[in-house]
């Protein structure tokens, strides 16, 4: 049998080493931060695709738990909430990565406004599909869920409406060269 060394060194890293690592995290969230714009996410339009995504989560997680089969209206709600939760979250990661900037014949402060405009419309009819439709379900134990599911989708219909009015605010120029910007307000 061989002999247990008389000195072991329980040390896992030299200074060296530490200060490589240093190195390694700092050019890892420097290259993170050159492709990501963490500026964004201090804006007013990315708190409310924040908020839209997380309660239009909401809003579908609670009709898919109901079954919304029985009635025809939740198909649309379920349609508009999961088609617009998807593409808003495209949409974010796009804003987020600087895509627009990339891509500078694309009229984004239009094509933001038209999609929040279109997409306040939706959840709109899909907010009144909901509440209209909750009735049938107020003898079941799904009756919570989808007063639940029409309570979100009210507020997500006002988060839509609130980022359609900075879009616009945005396209217009508001007092600036609004050729020149093409980042959301």
């Amino acid at each position: 049998m061989s002999e247990f060394p008389a000195k072991v060194s329980t040390e896992t890293s030299g200074a060296q080493s530490q200060h490589s690592q240093g190195n390694n995290w700092q050019s890892l969230t420097a290259s993170v931060s050159s492709v990501v714009d963490l500026g964004f996410l201090r804006t007013i339009p990315a708190i409310l695709m924040i908020v839209q995504i997380v309660l239009g989560l909401l809003q579908w997680a609670l009709i898919a738990s109901a079954p919304y089969q029985l009635l025809p209206a939740y198909g649309w709600v379920m349609f508009v909430a999961v088609t617009l939760w998807l593409l808003t979250m495209i949409l974010f990661f796009m804003l987020l990565c600087g895509v627009h900037r990339r891509l500078s014949s694309v009229p984004w402060s239009l094509v933001v406004m038209a999609y929040y405009a279109a997409g306040t419309v939706l959840y709109l009819t899909a907010f009144l599909a909901n509440a209209a439709s909750v009735h049938p379900y107020r003898l079941s134990y799904y009756y919570g869920h989808v007063g639940a599911a029409a309570f979100f989708g009210a507020v997500t219909t006002l988060a839509y409406g609130a980022s359609a009015f900075f879009a616009y605010l945005a396209w217009r120029g508001d007092g600036e060269n609004a050729a020149a910007s093409t980042v959301p307000a």
